[in-house]
């Protein structure tokens, strides 16, 4: 560092031209100028790789006494360290944003998920110029910088195709390159891709053998070679976070036969036998407690018998899905021995951005969308055990019980978003550095967390903690280097305090003593009571003596309480997360959330080839009486294909044309279809094709009436039964004359699905006002132009 040039604290590092003589003729002999230099980071500074799984709990890892193997993980620890004492936030999106930049999520406006963002700055989903990424400031530094995987921080509004892409991580994130997903899942399958900011394809399907860890680690092995065969001087910093393990849990078969017969004594059982696992390793101090199954789990011996073996192959699909990660997370890390480059590679293996998910009912799920929508009572015990064969396929868009969830959370209490207890938050973490740690297959109890990331990346690297960055001031980076911790597994605990809040869920950590307060369920999705804040019941724990938090003292110790109490409420304040925030649907409506859409009115106007648009960019449909009108050129022979769709096989509804008549089908969960069909071919020529639903109200899911309509004439009519209140799905999109990814209906494929006649517009209008069933051209022009 002491020979470093570069004043690092201001990024882009300015240019200074070296004074020195100016000559007219360049072929004068005094002509000389200093050669043109790459910038690069301090020498010394190591390539990185984070790898961040999704939804693994602290007890799952075979690497920490879980029952699902990960030998890879295995591998480096017998390398590296062991951290038993490191915390996430307890879900994806704030545990993302907290890594990518060294702050508390609410300081970064990630108090929870995108799609629930609200207008409180700690809720906004959107990260202050202030706290720029590691990323970017390792860009700015001279590293390579790729991200492959999910990306889970763009505000919902910044989503569609056209940006803008301040949040994307190839605009503003700092990532030179991007490989992956935007939002909270995706169908391993199938997915939605993108590379950079352009949507893309899966290079191969599901058929043809394709899975997305698969491909994410082909892309990632491919970088890092092409980067060293093209900058061998310049360090990497590769962020790999697959969506695997979030649900749907889709794994090839034989990955999950590997673990046949192996879950069929339930979690209770499991949750013991991983319990003495890990005492065997000693990853869990000798005196700590197995924490007991609370109330809210149903116990394995009081699950109906016939749906015992459905919830013995959800965990079989679980495990393999973790083991088939945790493999190809190793094939990036031989590539990276295989260039010689692991011994100076900082490498951070964090087992799970939260803990296990809870999000799946008691029963598990065929279509997790189910429950999100409040409609897991469609997925009866006769309809999961007809399903059993399909879990973790491609026809399946599966989840586990909230009880193997629980399990895979072994000794801790509750889950994921449980941010109040260790089981939502505390994660199996490695360190992997031979060349800047001596120790091998040592273990780490030292309090840490995700935003310590960013500044033991700094100090490792020699670069300082920016101040200015693309002419804005810093604010400071909230985490602590766990750099000391590296070569010294006595060295007091640096990062002794830090708050944590989910959906009102909090608690907080102070020198070994942990105060908390579980406010929520987080598989209850509809209904329930919640108290009011000031009812929570709050629980402390002395973690010196009390690892998994199962001895509550908040009887003996009152005054602690009250300290960590107070002292909870002061680090709220500091950080953004007041106001608390609790509620779930409504903040899903971005009007009563506060928060922009790209949607204004009760119209959306589409033209032909616009796609991919997420469900955050179209007009919702749902709860309410909507029409969709086209206007298309049919020729002589017919016209077949997509006029609009959108989701998918798990959910969704699509306008198409099928043997040249017009055709709407509402696809509800991938568990019931309500088709209507035209009686007549809509006639050679321009036409207007025009469904309209009429809701039938009176609460939410309801059914309606579907009648279509050729130039305003009546050509069919039908019902649909039900439909989803919530959401159709987080992965599939809306298309114009054609469909990606899954189809909503088996009557087309993707290949199939493009229209073979001309579409004009599509528009979607919401009520059910238009008596004239047609749109006057002069009206949809009005209607385009107010949207300006």
């Amino acid at each position: 560092m002491s020979n470093d040039r570069h004043a690092r604290t201001m990024l882009p590092i300015p240019d200074r031209a070296a004074p020195g003589l100016t000559t007219y003729d360049a072929k004068d002999p005094d002509t000389v100028f200093p050669p043109i230099e790459p910038l690069l980071p301090p020498e010394g500074a190591p390539n990185v790789l984070v790898i961040l799984l999704d939804d693994v709990g602290f007890g799952a890892s075979s690497a920490f006494g879980g029952p699902c193997s990960t030998p890879v993980a295995e591998r480096l620890v017998a390398g590296g360290l062991r951290y038993n004492r490191f915390h996430t936030t307890a879900l994806c999106a704030p545990s993302r944003a907290a890594l990518l930049t060294g702050r508390n999520h609410h300081s970064v406006g990630m108090g929870s998920i995108t799609e629930t963002a609200t207008s409180a700055p700690g809720n906004s989903s959107v990260r202050p110029n202030t706290k720029a990424p590691l990323a970017m400031t390792l860009k700015l530094n001279g590293y390579s910088t790729a991200q492959f995987g999910k990306c889970h921080e763009v505000p919902v509004w910044q989503s569609s195709p056209m940006g803008p892409f301040d949040a994307w991580p190839s605009g503003g994130g700092g990532f030179e390159t991007f490989y992956g997903f935007i939002g909270g899942e995706n169908n391993q399958w199938d997915p939605a891709l993108y590379d950079g900011t352009t949507p893309v394809e899966p290079p191969a399907t599901a058929e043809e053998g394709y899975h997305l860890t698969e491909d994410l680690a082909d892309r990632a092995c491919s970088w890092v070679r092409q980067q060293q065969a093209l900058m061998p001087d310049r360090p990497f910093f590769i962020y790999f976070a697959p969506g695997a393990t979030h649900a749907p849990h889709h794994v090839p078969t034989e990955w999950a036969e590997r673990y046949a017969g192996r879950f069929d004594d339930g979690w209770d059982t499991l949750r013991e036998n991983t319990f003495a696992r890990q005492k065997e390793l000693g990853v869990i101090p000798a005196d700590a407690d197995l924490t007991p199954r609370h109330d809210e789990i149903t116990a394995w011996d009081d699950m109906p018998e016939q749906l015992k073996p459905v919830l013995a192959r959800q965990m079989e699909v679980y495990a393999g899905f973790l083991e088939h990660t945790d493999h190809h997370v190793g094939r990036l890390i031989d590539a990276i021995d295989d260039l010689g480059l692991l011994d100076d590679t900082l490498i951070y293996y964090i087992i799970g951005d939260n803990g296990a998910s809870a999000e799946g009912t008691m029963n598990g799920a065929f279509n997790e969308m189910a429950n999100f929508n409040g409609m897991a009572a469609l997925e009866t015990p006769e309809f999961m055990v007809s399903k059993m064969d399909e879990l973790g396929t491609p026809t399946s868009y599966n989840h586990y019980s909230v009880g193997w969830a629980w399990a895979m959370n072994t000794p801790l209490q509750w889950t994921k978003q449980v941010a109040s207890h260790w089981g939502g938050t505390r994660n199996g973490t490695i360190v992997h550095w031979p060349k800047g740690i001596e120790q091998r297959g040592g273990l780490r109890s030292q309090f840490t967390h995700l935003i310590d990331l960013a500044p033991t990346i700094l100090e490792a690297a020699g670069l300082p903690e920016p101040t200015m960055v693309n002419g804005v001031q810093q604010s400071p980076i909230e985490g602590t280097s766990m750099l000391y911790t590296f070569n010294d597994a006595e060295a007091p605990e640096r990062h002794d305090l830090q708050y944590f809040e989910m959906f009102a869920n909090r608690g907080i950590y102070h020198r070994g003593w942990s105060a908390v307060t579980k406010h929520r369920t987080p598989w209850v999705m509809v209904g329930g009571d919640l108290p009011a804040f000031d009812d929570d019941v709050w629980e402390l724990y002395d973690g010196g003596t009390d690892f998994s938090q199962a001895r509550n003292l908040a009887a003996e110790h009152p005054e602690m309480l009250a300290k960590l109490q107070r002292l909870w409420l002061i680090e709220a304040a500091k950080y953004n997360v007041l106001p608390m925030d609790d509620r779930t649907s409504e903040r899903l409506d971005p009007g009563m959330a506060g928060r922009p859409t790209l949607i204004r009115g009760t119209s959306q106007l589409f033209y032909p080839g616009m796609g991919r648009l997420s469900e955050n960019s179209v007009v919702s449909i749902k709860n309410k009486s909507f029409t969709v009108t086209a206007e298309v050129d049919v020729s002589d022979g017919g016209a077949n294909g997509v006029i609009i769709a959108q989701g998918g096989r798990f959910g969704g509804w699509a306008v198409y044309v099928k043997d040249a008549k017009a055709k709407f089908v509402y696809n509800l969960l991938g568990i019931q279809e309500f088709a209507v069909e035209a009686e007549t071919p809509i006639p050679a020529g321009t036409h207007q094709v025009r469904m309209e639903f009429a809701y039938d109200g009176g609460g939410l899911a309801r059914g309606g009436a579907v009648t279509l309509y050729y130039d305003g004439s009546a050509v069919g009519r039908g019902r649909v039964g039900a439909t989803q209140a919530m959401i159709f799905s987080a992965d599939e999109t809306t298309d114009i004359g054609h469909e990606t990814g899954t189809t909503v209906t088996p009557d087309y494929t993707p290949a199939t699905s493009r229209f073979t006649g001309k579409i004009h517009w599509v528009q979607i209008d919401l009520g059910d006002d238009d008596h004239d069933h047609m749109i006057d051209p002069e009206e949809r022009l009005r209607i385009a132009m107010a949207r300006q």
